[in-house]
């Protein structure tokens, strides 16, 4: 079933495990994470990013992800990760997208809280529900997902003292902040600064997103739980796992793409569902917020305001 994240992190956050965020750029990658969801009974948030629209077009990854969502037997958000810009996060909205990332980091604190408070009333409007960053993420060389290359990581962590006032001046449904993680394969073994995300877990009363989750320990990940992350990103691993699997299964001339796919299919999924138990999100999917009559009025009336200002423009 198609969820926001609300739906998901809430009770990620209450009772202690984070809900996987899932790259997924082509429909192999989005048939494992499916896979792997309805096989370990998880929630799961499945998207793209905004730097990974050259791979895969929005408008094109949206036909595969939100009907394949809808049809799952376990709640899946369909996720913009890291919408640049106003006019890409808006199409993801129009485009039936449950949730959006506003990444304004490297702006100006006070432009990022106006711009991301902007961007929360809209995606209100439509069901959505939107995550904001504070701090700045970085990107490891060779980074899929951005080119953001920081000398000084420790310069761009997020500041717990900033952290209540952004979410209550923007209205983000979840946080990402910067804790010495970083996007893409790492080159020496991160150092996560976990008295820092205990802190702002104290401070704010929304779900924390760990970007760059691969290539963490699993000692890593366990501890970032517990001390109050709630979404985990993950992309390189599923990217790199497909390959690997295609390139075994590649052995002559004779195989073509049909042969291939399976293997990255059941590669990504084997590799999801490795993060879904370590995260402890299997066997959760029954935690998700919906009510047994279906109807959540905070929901309704969102989507009611979203019909009424499309009415409007007309």
């Amino acid at each position: 079933m198609l969820v926001n994240m609300n739906e998901v992190l809430r009770p990620a956050k209450a009772n202690k495990y984070a809900v996987g965020l899932f790259n997924a750029v082509n429909l192999e990658l989005a048939r494992g994470i499916i896979n792997a969801a309805e096989s370990t009974r998880s929630p799961v948030i499945m998207g793209t990013a905004e730097v990974l629209l050259p791979y895969g077009p929005l408008e094109e990854v949206s036909y595969y992800l939100i009907p394949m969502a809808k049809k799952a037997s376990v709640p899946v958000v369909v996720h913009l990760d890291h919408g640049l810009s106003y006019d890409t996060c808006i199409k993801a909205l129009e485009l039936g997208f449950s949730s959006i990332m506003y990444d304004c980091s490297t702006d100006s604190y006070e432009e990022n809280v106006r711009k991301v408070k902007e961007m929360a009333d809209i995606a209100h409007s439509y069901g959505a529900t939107i995550e904001g960053e504070l701090g700045h993420v970085g990107d490891n060389e060779g980074s899929a997902e951005g080119s953001s290359h920081l000398a000084d990581p420790s310069k761009f962590f997020t500041d717990p003292k900033l952290a209540k006032d952004f979410v209550d001046k923007t209205g983000v449904d979840a946080l990402a902040i910067a804790v010495g993680n970083a996007h893409g394969a790492y080159k020496l073994p991160p150092k996560l600064d976990f008295e820092r995300i205990r802190t702002i877990a104290r401070t704010v009363d929304v779900p924390l997103v760990l970007h760059g989750g691969s290539g963490l320990t699993d000692n890593d990940f366990r501890q970032a739980i517990k001390d109050g992350i709630s979404k985990v990103n993950i992309f390189t691993d599923i990217n790199v796992a497909a390959v690997e699997a295609e390139f075994k299964k590649f052995s002559s001339m004779d195989k073509g793409l049909i042969d291939l796919i399976p293997a990255a299919v059941e590669a990504v999924k084997q590799e999801s569902v490795k993060k879904m138990k370590l995260f402890s999100s299997d066997g959760k999917a029954d935690l998700t917020r919906v009510p047994a009559n279906g109807t959540d009025m905070e929901a309704l009336t969102r989507l009611v305001t979203a019909e009424v200002i499309k009415y409007l423009k007309k």
